[in-house]
Formats: structure tokens, C-alpha cells, sequence
């Protein structure tokens, strides 16, 4: 089901080259996930919003419609990981912006293990909400409002680092473009390992900001059509990609995943066995969460990608980012299904 390399490294980034970016600035220590944090809004409505439109008065469009059902969705990236974290047993510190109405939400995240400590809490803005309402064939009318995303820039990591030790890694995610650079940077400046993982924002990033979100990076995560558009948006090669990397984790969707490291064999990983897809918002961000609470754990690459793919699982199979849960055994049953007893019997005591 997956290429078997031999991984007998004293964790997934031994062997990478020497510098800053070959390994944990102090393994063990606490996990930065830095990045957005927001809400969604999703509503239904049982009609057409095409019978709704008059083509030769679209300029003085103004429309009301009474839709049947709400859902709100807790998200963001980072929230989404840090959630994921916290169901394995791994506590991660949530690093990102808020506003006054992320009582609730924060409470959830509690709840659920994660560290909120560092949310910036905006005094005039907003949680950014995403808000959408869709009819039955499938057309959606929708906003963003990035509200108190944007003072994500004014989060400075060294207080986190000094209240709370020098982090294992600082993950970069999707956030306010100035944030995502000002945390990069801040990284470099203090010698933090961090890992880039610039996702949404590829699509808006210029080639220099996205050439300074991954020089250096000690992991970077992209799906496989985000790792063409790095290489487009930076005019680097696959291969300079890698040598500015010290690994390069990319998503395959249902083919699994690939893991490239310079000099050495790809590591690829089958997606998990018997997946019974319903909704893949969110996917990726249990990936993530599960690769980084394997390698958290001291587990080898191989097993770091087995884990991030069976609790990716858990979330294709619910609507929500957030909405999923399991036990131990059943997790654990997961895993041996889909890479055997050997990958079972090593992720066992690490679970909660």
C-alpha cells in the first residue's frame, strides 16, 4: 500500500541537511500554530437564486431571500489544527487573532485540549466569518470578512517563546499575508525551526512573499497542485524548492502522500483504507495535525504520514472541520487496517 522505506532515524527530521532548518530548535517543546481563526456561516435556501435575477436590472441588484436552515462551522486553519492536536493528545498553542465574540469558540478549543493563550483579542473588530448561502443547484452567494485576522501582524512570538519555552516548531499557516511574513521572519531572527505551510494565501502571495515564507523552512506542507503553484510563483525548480527545505511534505488527495527530503529516497504513504468520503473541508488541516503529533511523539516519517492520513480520514467523513471523534482503539483499529500491526503497536502508547 506504500513505498517501505527503512526509517531508522532518531526522529522524521534526522538526516536532513545541516543548518537552521534540519531540525527542532529544542524537541519537546511547545508546537506555535500560527494562523487564521474564523467561523462559517452556511445557510440553504430552497429555491432558485437564478429566478430571482432580472438580467437588465443587475446594476440596482437588491435581493433578500428566506432561507430554511443555518449552520455555524467553527474554522480557521490553525484552530482546525490545533483541534486535531488536541484529540491525539498533543496540546497546541493557538496563535492567531480574534475578536470579543471568540468567548465561545475559545471555550470549545479548551475544551478540546488546545492552548489560547496567544490569541491576539481585537478590541474593535470581529472574528473573521465566513458567510454563504447556497440554493439546490448548487449556486452560492457569499462573503469573507476578514475582520480581526488583519492584527494578526501585531502578534510578536518572542513573549509567546518566553513565557512558554523555545517551541519545537512555529507552523506558519494561511493567516494575514503581513503576519504570515512578520512570524517568518521573526523566526529566522531568533533561530526557531518553523514549517511553511502558506496554503490559501498562494493564491494572492506575490513571488516574493512566497519566496520569503519557504527559504529556510524546516518542514513545508502544500497538496500536490499548491507545490506547482510555489514553484510558479517563485521561479524556483522542484529541486531548488527541496534544497531551501529541510522536507517537503505534499498531499495527494486520495493517492496519499509524498515526502521528499535531499539525497534520499521519497517517503510515500497510501491514503487510509476504507474511507467513506462525505465532505473534504478541513482535510488537509488533520493531516497536518497528525504528522506533527507523530513526529511530537518522536515517530519516523513514515509513521508521522500514516498518522496525519487516518485522522484526515476522520474528517472527510464528517461535515465540519471540528465536528469529529474517535477512541484510542478505534484509531488504533484505523491505523492497523491501513498500514498493519507493526505501524499500530508503534502509535499505541502515544495515544491519550
Amino acid at each position: 500500500m506504500f513505498t517501505d522505506v527503512s526509517d531508522t532515524t532518531n526522529g522524521p527530521l534526522a538526516g536532513t541537511p545541516d543548518g537552521p532548518s534540519s531540525a527542532p530548535t529544542a524537541p519537546g517543546g511547545p508546537l506555535l500554530v500560527a494562523g487564521s481563526i474564523a467561523t462559517d456561516h452556511l445557510m440553504g435556501f430552497s429555491g432558485r437564486f437564478a429566478d430571482s435575477l432580472v438580467v437588465e436590472q443587475l446594476d440596482k441588484i437588491s435581493l433578500s431571500f428566506l432561507v430554511d436552515d443555518l449552520e455555524i462551522r467553527r474554522g480557521g486553519v490553525a484552530a482546525n489544527m490545533c483541534f486535531g492536536l488536541g484529540r491525539l493528545g498533543v496540546t497546541g498553542v493557538l496563535v492567531g487573532a480574534a475578536g470579543e465574540d471568540f468567548a465561545d469558540y475559545r471555550s470549545w478549543l479548551e475544551r478540546h485540549g488546545v492552548d489560547c493563550s496567544a490569541v491576539h483579542i481585537s478590541d474593535s473588530q470581529h472574528t473573521a466569518r465566513f458567510v454563504c448561502t447556497t440554493d439546490p443547484t448548487g449556486a452560492q452567494i457569499a462573503s469573507f470578512y476578514t475582520g480581526a485576522m488583519s492584527e494578526a501582524r501585531n502578534i510578536e512570538l518572542g513573549p509567546i517563546v518566553d513565557r512558554l519555552g523555545t517551541p519545537s516548531y512555529v507552523l506558519v499557516g494561511a493567516d494575514d499575508p503581513e503576519g504570515m511574513r512578520r512570524h517568518t521572519e521573526e523566526c529566522r531572527q531568533r533561530g526557531l525551526a518553523f514549517i511553511a505551510d502558506p496554503s490559501q494565501q498562494l493564491a494572492f502571495g506575490d513571488g516574493a512573499l512566497i519566496r520569503d515564507l519557504v527559504d529556510g523552512a524546516a518542514l513545508l506542507f502544500s497538496n500536490e497542485y499548491e507545490s506547482h503553484m510555489i514553484c510558479q510563483k517563485t521561479g524556483w525548480e522542484p529541486d531548488e524548492v527541496l534544497a531551501r527545505v529541510g522536507v517537503q511534505v505534499t498531499t495527494l488527495g486520495a493517492q496519499g502522500v509524498r515526502i521528499r527530503r535531499t539525497g534520499q529516497d521519497d517517503v510515500v504513504v497510501a491514503a487510509a483504507a476504507e474511507v467513506s468520503p462525505v465532505e473534504p473541508t478541513g482535510v488537509g488541516d488533520a493531516f497536518r495535525a497528525g504528522f506533527l503529533a507523530a513526529t511530537s511523539w518522536g515517530l519516523g516519517l513514515e509513521r508521522a504520514a500514516q498518522v496525519g492520513c487516518v485522522l484526515a480520514a476522520y474528517v472527510v467523513e464528517t461535515i465540519g472541520t471540528q465536528e469529529y471523534s474517535f477512541t484510542a482503539a478505534a484509531f488504533l483499529g484505523r491505523v492497523e487496517l491501513s498500514y498493519g500491526a507493526d505501524a499500530a503497536a508503534e502509535v499505541a502508547p502515544h495515544l491519550p
